[in-house]
């Protein structure tokens, strides 16, 4: 179950950041106006919360894995909402880095 809990936080903690930067970008590049740069520093400061829920203590270790998170997060959330469309190159990437967080965050390590 808490590798469950791991991955669902990461997802929510992903929409966080990935949706308070979008909306910051939408506000102030698409010149949607202030509610939504508001809206997106709203998302961000929560996204700084969901982290800490993390069944693993060691910051370090969360923040790195969540860069994975993010680099695959940011290209689906772009394919979902603004209709990118990925190369292969991306695709692999964002694999890659997948495959990172899961040796970070679940890779055996010794209790000692």
């Amino acid at each position: 179950m808490t590798i469950a809990k791991s991955i669902a936080l990461f997802i929510v903690a992903a929409i966080a950041e990935i949706g308070g930067a979008w909306l910051v970008w939408q506000g102030w590049r698409e010149h949607k106006g202030l509610w939504w740069i508001a809206g997106g520093i709203l998302a961000l400061g929560a996204y700084g919360f969901v982290a800490t829920f993390q069944p693993d203590p060691n910051f370090g270790r969360i923040l790195a894995a969540y860069g994975g998170i993010f680099v695959a997060g940011s290209l689906a959330w772009g394919m979902l909402i603004d209709g990118f469309r990925p190369d292969r190159w991306d695709v692999a990437g964002a694999a890659i880095c997948l495959i990172g967080v899961a040796v970070i965050m679940y890779g055996p390590r010794n209790a000692t």
